[in-house]
């Protein structure tokens, strides 16, 4: 099975053939294919190959399954004996990628 160590939204994921992944919010609409070329390393039965610090002609295609937010992270801020609370919600937009193939 092929693996490959992508970057993407500030963070890397190893991902698979197949997988399913949330990764930061991408400016693509639902349906939509993707190309993701800052691909770190392939991993597969032949061997392993790391990029320095990308792999020059690697990419891995991926469609777009949907757009959307995580649930809701509460903040809440309190200063005893001042009266002072504060609660603050926080909902970090996603999206949902389907992995397809990777060259390298």
């Amino acid at each position: 099975m092929k693996h490959a160590i992508i970057e993407t939204g500030g963070k890397q994921y190893r991902i698979a053939e197949g997988d399913v992944i949330f990764i930061e919010k991408l400016n693509v609409t639902n349906g939509d294919a993707y190309t993701f070329d800052r691909v770190l390393a392939v991993i597969d039965e032949n061997g392993s190959r790391f990029g320095a610090p990308y792999l020059e002609g690697a990419k891995v295609e991926a469609n777009v399954l949907k757009n959307g937010k995580a649930k809701k992270v509460r903040v809440y801020k309190m200063k005893p004996k001042k009266g002072y609370r504060l609660t603050k919600g926080h909902r970090q937009p996603y999206t949902q990628v389907q992995i397809g193939t990777i060259t390298a």
